[in-house]
């Protein structure tokens, strides 16, 4: 860096961030698939895009501008939000207004985006642009890509078209429409540890295949795609709460199919039968989750009458998070690109080892630090940063001789000071080894462990471990 001065201020304002992280995260949640309209109609994603807002950075921040501007004009976040392809006129998009929940968390939802048939395009992304009320721009956030379909796929499925088919362990909402009303449309959520049926907010659920005979607190994971007539266990993403085991029907004309085993498909109307009930059926009444239970159909045994509420459209689901910090900087542009770390891959080993940092919305004004220590970086392409290494001494002279690992968050940091923090740590792991020849050291302290000092010599050289925080 060329000027020492500027650098140890930013490793202080890094240390100061990292004994007190002011995060700031954007987390967008949106359905997989999306459904094309047709001419003058407008299909509204369901369920519908949402945003949410996290993190002690934002009132911070929101604090700072409001301290500086003189009045509550700068406390407020709003957004727009719309599809990529759309020009930079705010009337092709809906605005987003924050509202704060009980866990402090800001939260909105676009109910009214839709993509019309004059849109040729297999996939998309949204758009998600966010402002301080008093004007300043945060940045701009995309969601993952959105696969369009014309319709609900009503033939039976083949593995082969995997886009379509739902697999274990990935996410998915589940809503339901009384007589087929836009208006009565209702999502499984959950609220206070108990699941709703919610008008307004819709929760993640992970699908995992369990075994047929499984206890609820305890399943075994299983691989592969869901079929009718599995056994499945569904799990909030953001609480943790989990239903009891059950068996995943296929609905056709308000009966649920016994007999059916083929693989489930976006925008599906199921249902879903308590394991081991006398036709007890996941139900809806209102806003709260029942049970309920079918008839059986007298003409065929295959098949068990259901009411409207235990009639659910199933749907995969993606999430994106963006994680920044503005708390100690003095930021004057957007926030964005807001990289996101995919992976990381070690290359060499002692003086010589090489980090490649894997992810997307790369840049070359971003650097990589290992805690508070800066490595020297090259940036590859938008998808790859290459850095350096830095030596365990970097981090005190004390570190070398330990016979402990130490491991350090990885971060990166714009030329500005902007903080992007992530999931990922680096663990720096001594090799114990025996020189031969070589005396054992003899200053000892004397509360340390004289049998380890008697055997292991001081080390020779560091290995390298990576692993990531889930």
């Amino acid at each position: 860096r060329s000027n020492p001065y500027q650098g140890s201020l930013l490793q202080d304002s890094v240390r100061r961030y990292l004994q007190l992280p002011a995060d700031q995260t954007v987390l967008i949640l949106h359905a997989k698939v999306a459904q094309k309209s047709y001419g003058n109609e407008k299909r509204f994603f369901c369920p519908p895009p949402c945003v949410y807002l996290s993190g002690p950075g934002w009132k911070l921040k929101q604090e700072q501008i409001k301290a500086r501007d003189v009045g509550e004009a700068g406390f407020r976040v709003w957004g727009y939000m719309g599809l990529d392809s759309m020009g930079s006129s705010l009337m092709e998009t809906q605005k987003l207004s924050f509202e704060e929940q009980p866990d402090e968390k800001g939260f909105s939802c676009a109910k009214a985006l839709y993509i019309s048939d004059t849109d040729k395009r297999k996939h998309f992304r949204l758009v998600l642009k966010l402002f301080f009320s008093n004007g300043q721009e945060i940045g701009t956030f995309h969601s993952k890509l959105i696969k369009v379909i014309s319709k609900p796929s009503q033939k039976k499925q083949s593995l082969k078209n995997t886009d379509l088919c739902i697999s274990s362990g990935s996410k998915v909402s589940l809503f339901n429409r009384l007589r087929s009303q836009t208006v009565s449309t209702r999502y499984l959520s959950v609220e206070g540890g108990a699941f709703i049926a919610s008008a307004r907010q819709w929760a993640a659920f992970t699908l995992h295949l369990a075994e047929e005979r499984c206890a609820r607190s305890e399943f075994p994971l299983r691989e592969g795609y869901i079929r009718y007539g599995s056994v499945v266990q569904l799990v909030c993403t953001a609480t943790g709460v989990t239903l009891p085991p059950l068996i995943i029907r296929k609905v056709m004309k308000q009966y649920a199919m016994l007999d059916v085993d083929e693989p489930i498909s976006q925008l599906h109307k199921c249902a879903f039968q308590f394991q081991g009930s006398e036709r007890m059926y996941l139900c809806l009444s209102t806003d709260k989750v029942i049970q309920f239970q079918a008839s059986p159909c007298p003409k065929e045994a295959n098949r068990e009458l259901l009411n409207d509420g235990s009639c659910w459209t199933i749907i995969s689901t993606e999430t994106v998070e963006y994680t920044f910090s503005e708390s100690l900087a003095c930021v004057r542009e957007p926030v964005s690109p807001v990289p996101l770390i995919a992976a990381l891959q070690l290359t060499g080993g002692g003086d010589v080892a090489m980090l490649e940092v894997q992810g997307e919305y790369f840049h070359a004004h971003l650097k990589v630090w290992f805690g508070d220590v800066e490595a020297e970086t090259m940036y590859r392409s938008p998808k790859s940063l290459v850095c350096v290494v830095p030596d365990v001494s970097a981090f005190g002279s004390d570190w070398r001789w330990l016979r402990y690992p130490i491991t350090v968050p990885l971060l990166l940091i714009r030329d500005d000071g902007l903080i992007y923090s992530s999931s990922f740590t680096f663990t720096y792991t001594p090799e114990q080894s025996c020189i031969p020849g070589q005396q054992v050291l003899s200053d000892v302290p004397q509360d340390s462990d004289r049998l380890l000092d008697s055997i292991h010599q001081e080390f020779t050289r560091t290995n390298f471990h990576l692993f990531m925080q889930t």
